[in-house]
């Protein structure tokens, strides 16, 4: 094992001693409380089951025959949740095929960050992973099941899934993905009309043709997102059935994985020799997993929430420090979409998660001693899912990347660290993504251009303003503020800037999601300036230095003349799109860096 990474493992285990102790006793005591049905009155019990076919009544009829819940995060809107549809009657007949039931136990929603981008509606973005993860719990509260199975795919989904199936923890928890949608327009061609949009040298006809070239068809989008490495995370976490992350939808191959889920979370319910719950899983070292991949790969800034609220529901306690030592000897393995030209789909072929779960246990970077709903440990990912005869068979993936342009080995990796670090200083704390930055544009000092939110800033491009260095101040976009929406609308007019050889950076104390790219950004800043953070008190024209080198995030302004300065006034919460309904979960926030969650009581 790595040093570094047997130090942050043991610093987190005892950071998080207590929480941990306390979460583990209280899956104890639900497990040894036995599923609900079996205590329930004979009309509680009947009304679980009206519904169902008469063979499944039947079998439900025994209190001691395995009941198996779906949570879906289905809709037929988004292309990656819509090859969830199927998945129930292919879960059910599975199950029935081994005397087990399995019951859809219920819904939660999925919006979509790619059609709220720079909308109203992008504001509850971040707390409909809280909303999904009380869903999950309302799911599962009716206490009638012995496994669970988790259909979900994209950016707060599948992290609000795991915070709420985790208060289930006693149960063996198994999450099953849509997969990627196959590559469409390349990734190069969708930039550079964008960029060109941005510059009113292509026409919207022009671009919204491209964007459907791109997005076309059922499955995730292809670039590396928060989406894909979501999935990436749920196999460096064992949640996963080895290799289930990126195998396209609609095939043999991906409904096999399907079927064979349900199938093997009943092998590994209570009362097996295999018996393996959430709450086994979802440890010290699979959450030091999860960041050792994020790292490895180049995966999504919003990562740096969503792992510290999962973390946090399994009684674990992670920091960005955690993060930033971490990537400090994480090697970055992969380019892909926007930290390379190709797709999620090129990676998958060139060895995908098989290849980087072996490099990275080889390297001592990752722990292979971890429970998983695979058994065996973490090296059992090493291996890639196949049909033989129409029979489900693993094997082992590749020892040498078949495309060394996307994905390297540890010993010759395209950059010697990972893609994500700590920044901290006069401004605050806040973490940038450099794995697509050119090194020349990790150190700025510049003015400032203090901007209210992201639309001023778009305004004063589009008039001619922005023509110059600078250091984009784009505050009010913390958690409490505004429920810390994505500015990832900002990214095509930045880069337009920076390709016109001005140095330019963005802080914030938003998000700039998974396809955060080429330009720097300091971002999650906390304090946030909702309350009261130093970003509050910037003026346009204050110098401010961005050193990713050194982790360094200041402003050179004398602290007293700072402190003395008015706070900026907060702008009032927006009303429309719902999000007058999110007020008490704005309030109840906590800091980003504690994971921007509202479920744990960590406002300030």
């Amino acid at each position: 094992m790595h040093p570094v990474t047997a130090a942050v493992t043991a610093r987190i285990v005892e950071r998080s001693r207590e929480t941990r102790a306390d979460y583990l006793a209280r899956m104890e005591a639900a497990r040894h409380a036995g599923p609900g049905r079996a205590k329930l009155s004979c009309a509680n019990w009947a009304h679980a089951f009206a519904a169902s076919p008469d063979g499944d009544k039947q079998r439900m009829r025994n209190p001691n025959a395995p009941n198996v819940a779906i949570v879906s995060a289905y809709n037929d809107m988004l292309s990656a949740h819509q090859p969830l549809e199927r998945f129930p009657d292919i879960i059910k007949a599975a199950a029935e095929g081994v005397g087990a039931t399995a019951q859809f136990a219920g819904g939660v929603p999925a919006m979509c960050d790619g059609v709220t981008q720079g909308r109203p509606g992008m504001e509850l973005s971040l707390f409909s992973r809280d909303v999904i993860a009380m869903s999950t719990a309302v799911a599962l509260t009716h206490d009638a099941f012995d496994a669970a199975l988790m259909l979900g795919i994209c950016d707060k989904i599948v992290p609000g899934l795991t915070i709420g199936a985790l208060a289930f923890g006693h149960l063996p928890v198994i999450f099953v993905p849509g997969g990627p949608m196959t590559s469409g327009a390349s990734n190069a061609d969708k930039a550079r009309v964008r960029a060109l949009y941005a510059e009113g040298k292509a026409t919207r006809d022009e671009l919204l043709d491209m964007e459907m070239k791109s997005y076309h068809g059922p499955g995730t989008c292809t670039f590396y997102g928060t989406a894909n490495s979501n999935q990436m995370m749920m196999e460096m976490m064992g949640l996963h059935l080895p290799g289930a992350a990126f195998v396209t939808p609609n095939t043999p191959l991906r409904d096999a994985l399907t079927a064979q889920a349900p199938i093997r979370a009943i092998e590994i319910a209570d009362g097996t020799n295999a018996y393996a719950p959430m709450s086994a899983v979802v440890d010290e070292k699979s959450i030091v997993n999860a960041i050792v991949g994020l790292l490895a790969t180049g995966g999504s800034t919003n990562h740096t929430l969503h792992i510290v609220a999962m973390a946090r529901a399994a009684g674990v306690i992670v920091d960005w420090t955690d993060f930033d030592e971490l990537s400090r000897i994480t090697p970055l393995m992969a380019r892909v979409y926007p930290n390379g030209s190709e797709d999620v789909n090129a990676f998958h072929a060139a060895g995908g998660m098989a290849y980087v779960v072996r490099e990275l246990l080889d390297a001592g970077l990752a722990h292979e001693d971890v429970v998983t709903v695979a058994g065996e440990g973490l090296r059992r990912y090493q291996q890639e899912p196949f049909l033989e005869d129409g029979k489900l068979v693993w094997r082992d993936g590749p020892t040498a990347s078949l495309n060394p342009d996307i994905l390297r080995p540890v010993n010759d990796p395209f950059m010697p660290e990972g893609g994500i670090r700590l920044l901290s200083g006069g401004l605050g704390r806040a973490v940038i993504k450099t794995s697509a930055v050119k090194d020349e544009h990790l150190i700025i000092e510049a003015p400032a251009i203090v901007f209210q939110d992201q639309d001023e800033l778009l305004e004063a491009h589009k008039n001619g303003e922005l023509n110059r260095d600078f250091v984009a101040v784009v505050r009010f976009q913390g958690p409490q503020a505004n429920g810390m929406p994505e500015l990832h609308s900002l990214t095509p007019v930045l880069g337009v800037l920076l390709d016109k050889g001005f140095k330019v950076a963005l802080v914030t104390d938003g998000r700039m999601s998974g396809a955060s790219g080429k330009v720097p950004a300091a971002i999650h800043v906390s304090p946030e300036a909702g309350l009261g953070g130093p970003l509050a008190y910037v003026k346009t024209g204050d110098l401010v230095r961005l050193n990713a080198h050194e982790g360094v995030l200041e402003i050179l302004v004398d602290a007293a003349e700072l402190a003395a300065r008015p706070r900026a006034p907060r702008p009032p919460a927006g009303f429309g799109y719902g999000r007058e309904l999110f007020g008490a979960m704005r309030r109840a926030a906590g800091p980003a860096e504690a994971g921007a969650c509202t479920l744990f009581g960590d406002a300030a």
